[in-house]
């Protein structure tokens, strides 16, 4: 079973490459893997129709008792045989039902096999939290499917609509599964079905597990997604809504019912909640027009139907839901197809534009009528054998006096009349002859038409293999119902209680016989009256409506949301900022204030340098505070900054303040960037009000950090960790320098969720400077030959002589990107002092890579100072520098470092290793001495790719494409900011800003040139 799942997850990876080679036919391929399944599940009936299980468990958390366990029992082989045999035939329908233009075909059919796969993971679970995450799975993928036509507002809406839905009923039905877990002490659905446990917390976790179920399976009050979802195309339909999704909460109840069916509260629910549901969900069948809403109405009655029965928690209703269960997944599937059959040929939906159907199309009337029939509950067929039952197990738990009996007994045969009645118009309305459309008498109003789908009108050769098969199966198993029945005698004996009743096509006359009849007839009858039932049904208004009260539901929310953001982001960013620092006052401020253990002894310096040091950084913050300039701001914020790598360097912590001095540069550099796209004063529109009031919070905040800290270091008790921490480091890590271990050792879990935000940051970046696409290169210089080449010929023709000197103006140049400069912002000793610098630069930062596990340094102080050579070579050659020093992508660094961070983090799972365990080589060499290499050092390459990478982004996106836009809007070109292209649109022979505009802002010179 696992392997299967696996394979399912690697086929749907494959899925899309194959779509692009195979076209529509990858249906077939990705068709035999659940075909295949289906083979190995039937070839485990012998072991499981005997009483037993097989079972696979792989450990996963033992902490929490979870496992990938997984279980085959009765039920289980059942709904694995429904789920992949159903499955592999709609696969096979969709190799005719799409063409090879289908929109997103690769990415339908890889997410049409990985929900099959995920259903097979979901029924065969045995560990109560993997089967809620398959349940989840279940929910994302729907709505993938649901709206497979993104372009069509209607598929959107019905996505989300049953994502929300779905996932509200996870969410309730999560806390469920966890209060029963703890209450159980296990996590074995098979241990918690087998042992129940009592009290009040299972009470609500049951019925809040019911609550989960109820909105998987489309049960009243959540049944108006179900409807909505027939926007998705048919296949989607047939399997997800006929045989598989909804499922999903018919097979969880019929799992729980043998151990809780005796709940407080279960049986009330699931009766009433069963019977209203499948007469509303006829009710409204008989109203529909659309042939597939008919039978989306129609199915959410049959799931009311199928939840009383697998949920009334008696042995001879268990026997029979679980022949309900099956007969409805054939049926209904096979009514589905035969629908997307109708209208992929004809090109309607509507009944009332189809007429004599079933003379031209006989093949596809016989398939329809097995399953419509099935679905009525007429013999010879498995929904016949299925009803039988069910009336029986009401009827036995009625006269012996179980007052739900007669309810659910009443309530499905009201149901099931209905059943018969929309069952026969969807039979007239497909396929019958309809004299006045014939004759053009009568028009069809087709202002309420549904959609057609988007396949040709032509006669459909081999569609009808995979509806045909099912009809087939449909009366195979109506025929074999006594050794079905002894198949599924298995899973019905788990429920307590007496019963022998056993499936068969023949009891004799009996009361279930009878009223089986009596539902037949008085459905025949409804739809002979059909014209005044459905002027009696337009007349009555309805009471509720789901659908509507969702709707407003969501619309309140929005507009909740609108007015409460309004309210609260109301004044742009002081007023945010005012918020939240007085909150952060009041609160640790009460707390500091309500504090009874101050320190003994107040120390307002270790050394006087430590005096100096902070007046001088106060004195850098108050001035930033009052800087009109912007880059003075910066430069002075970043003076505190430094400010702290002196107190780190004092207090003997050299890694520190090797890496904040990297990080003050690299902050200040990209500050410089922004501001090219700044006006030059702050505030210089709009003068700040206030003064006071900010510096008060301003101060406010200052004490209440120091109280804080103070507080803090007097609350200390036991001796510090840095000792024992070093003793860790060694022994554990190998290493000297303490902070390098902890961050890729001892804390690497942490250190890896840093460099997912740190590539995060860097997409973000891009994202915002390329508005429509982001570009995955650096531009090189080549890019601008073109355009140089021809403003040079243009040059010519004004001037010959002009050029004459141009090419000795450019031989000498030491940064190849300079040539590229105008001559006003090139600076030959910044391009000398950069090419001198550069090399060893970078060899001092793959020195403090490798040294820094013993020594101050590491990935990412060395990525860091890798990545301000890096910015040192755009600011003196320019955008194009930056390509010719580094010709590949920022992705490429970025997406290496995470592969070479998450792969050393992965390789000790091979070695039965946890995850990010590191391993260590010690040896002698020649030269060199003694070495001791690990694994550790790996990972810290990943993050020295990262950091570089990240680097590279920044300066592509607020650098090079900043530039650029510049470039262009001097050029008087308007397409400077659409960002879709390699970066080089545009380019002229010389580069007016380019990094030089960042290098004369930084010594404030050049920067009245600078426009917001």
């Amino acid at each position: 079973m696992i392997f299967a799942l696996l394979t399912f997850v690697g086929l749907s990876v494959l899925t899309p490459a194959l779509t692009r080679v195979l076209g529509a036919r990858v249906s077939y391929v990705v068709a035999l893997l659940p075909a295949a399944v289906f083979v190995y599940t039937a070839l485990q009936s012998g072991t499981v129709l005997g009483g037993g299980v097989i079972a696979e468990t792989v450990p996963w958390i033992p902490q929490l008792g979870i496992a990938f366990s997984f279980r085959m029992d009765t039920l289980a082989w059942l709904l694995a045989l429904v789920v992949t045999g159903v499955g592999s035939l709609v696969m096979v329908y969709c190799a005719r039902y799409f063409s090879d233009d289908e929109p997103s075909l690769g990415r339908f059919a890889a997410l049409l096999l990985a929900f099959a796969g995920t259903m097979f993971g979901l029924v065969t679970a045995d560990d109560i939290y993997i089967m809620f995450m398959f349940w989840e799975i279940t929910s994302v993928l729907s709505y993938l499917l649901i709206g497979h036509y993104t372009e069509r507002k209607e598929s959107r809406g019905a996505a989300l609509q049953a994502l929300l839905v779905t996932t509200f009923g996870g969410l309730a039905m999560l806390v469920g599964v966890v209060l029963l877990s703890v209450a159980g002490g296990s996590t074995s659905i098979s241990h918690l079905v087998a042992n129940p446990p009592e009290g009040a917390v299972v009470t609500v976790s049951v019925l809040l597990i019911l609550v989960g179920a109820f909105s998987k399976s489309a049960l009243v009050p959540f049944h108006f997604w179900l409807p909505a979802a027939m926007a998705a195309p048919t296949p989607v339909s047939a399997y997800l809504h006929a045989a598989a999704m909804v499922k999903a909460g018919i097979y969880l109840v019929a799992r729980l019912a043998p151990g809780f069916a005796d709940t407080p509260g279960w049986m009330p629910v699931v009766v009433i909640v069963g019977v209203a549901t499948m007469i509303l969900g006829a009710w409204r069948s008989l109203r529909q027009n659309d042939l597939k809403l008919l039978l989306a109405y129609g199915t959410v009655s049959q799931l009311g139907f199928l939840i009383v029965v697998v949920g009334f928690g008696s042995r001879d209703a268990a026997l029979a839901g679980a022949a309900l269960l099956l007969s409805h997944a054939l049926f209904k599937a096979t009514l589905f197809l035969v629908v997307g059959i109708i209208d992929h040929d004809e090109g309607t939906r509507d009944l009332r534009a189809l007429t004599g159907l079933g003379r031209r199309r006989p093949v596809l009337l016989l398939t329809a009528l097995v399953a419509v029939a099935s679905m009525s509950g007429i013999p010879p067929l498995l929904g016949y054998v299925a009803k039988e039952g069910v009336f029986s197990a009401f009827i036995e738990a009625g006269t012996a006096g179980d007052a739900w009996g007669w309810l659910a007994l009443a309530g499905t045969v009201i149901g099931s009349a209905l059943t018969v009645a929309y069952s026969a118009r969807f039979v007239w309305g497909a396929f019958a002859r309809k004299p006045e459309l014939e004759a053009g008498t009568a028009a069809v109003a087709a202002a309420d038409a549904p959609p057609t789908a988007d396949h040709g009108s032509h006669a459909s050769r081999g569609i009808l293999a995979a509806p045909i098969i099912l009809s087939l199966a449909t009366v195979a198993l109506g025929l074999l119902a006594t050794p079905l029945g002894h198949a599924l005698e298995s899973y019905a004996d788990t429920v307590a209680g007496e019963g022998d009743y056993h499936l068969a096509l023949w009891h004799g006359l009996e009361p279930a016989l009878g009223l089986s009849a009596a539902a037949i007839a008085i459905g025949l009858g409804l739809f002979a009256v059909r014209r005044r039932f459905a002027r009696l049904q337009r007349a009555l208004p309805p009471v509720v409506d789901a659908a509507r009260s969702y709707w407003a539901i969501v619309h309140g929310v929005d507009r909740v949301a609108a007015r409460v953001t309004v309210f609260a982001q109301r004044g742009g960013l002081p007023q945010y900022l005012t918020t939240i620092l007085l909150v952060f006052v009041l609160c640790l401020g009460v707390a500091s204030a309500m504090n009874r253990t101050w320190p003994e002894q107040f120390v307002a310096w270790d050394y006087p340098a430590q005096v100096f040091v902070a007046a001088a950084m106060a004195v850098a913050a108050v001035m930033a505070a009052r800087a009109t300039h912007r880059l003075a701001a910066v430069l002075l914020a970043g003076a505190t900054g430094f400010g702290l790598v002196v107190l780190f360097a004092f207090h003997g912590a050299p890694d520190l303040a090797l890496t904040q001095a990297l990080v003050e540069t690299v902050t200040i550099v990209v500050f410089v960037l922004v501001l090219r796209r700044l006006p030059l004063k702050i505030a210089q529109h709009n003068k700040p009000v206030r003064r006071w009031r900010r510096a008060l919070i301003g101060a406010a905040v200052g004490v209440t950090m120091g109280l804080v800290g103070l507080i803090a270091l007097g609350a200390r008790q036991a001796g510090g960790l840095g000792p024992e921490l070093a003793r860790l480091a060694v022994e554990e890590g190998h290493g000297k320098n303490v902070v390098n271990v902890m961050l890729v050792d001892i804390r690497a879990w942490d250190t890896m969720n840093e460099l997912s935000v740190l590539v995060v940051v860097a997409t973000g970046v891009a994202s915002l400077l390329f508005v429509t696409g982001r570009n995955v290169t650096v531009p090189r210089l080549r890019d601008s030959r073109t355009r140089r080449r021809s403003s040079e010929r243009a040059q010519l023709v004004t001037d010959p002589h002009t050029l004459d000197e141009a090419p000795d103006a450019r031989q000498h140049t030491w940064l190849l990107g300079g040539r590229t400069l105008a001559p006003e912002t090139r600076s030959l000793m910044i391009e000398v002092l950069v090419r001198l610098l550069f090399h060893p630069a970078i060899l001092v930062s793959i020195y403090l890579l490798f040294a820094g596990h013993n020594l101050p340094g590491g990935g990412f102080a060395g990525g860091l100072l890798a990545g301000l050579a890096l910015i040192a070579r755009y600011l003196a050659g320019g955008r194009y520098e930056l390509g010719e020093t580094l010709p590949i992508g920022p992705g490429i660094l970025l997406g290496g470092g995470l592969l070479v961070a998450t792969g050393t983090a992965l390789g000790s799972l091979f070695f039965g290793g946890d995850i990010l365990t590191s391993a260590y080589f010690e040896g002698d060499l020649p030269l060199v001495g003694h070495v001791s290499f690990g694994t550790s050092t790996i990972f810290d390459i990943g993050v020295y790719l990262v950091v570089i990478g990240v680097v590279l982004d920044v300066l592509r996106s607020l650098g090079g494409e900043v530039d650029r836009q510049e470039a262009e809007a001097a050029d008087g070109d308007g397409e400077g900011a659409s960002g879709s292209d390699d970066g080089s649109r545009g380019d002229e022979s010389t580069d007016t800003g380019a990094g030089a505009d960042a290098a004369t802002a930084a010594s404030g010179t050049g920067a009245e040139g600078v426009r917001a």
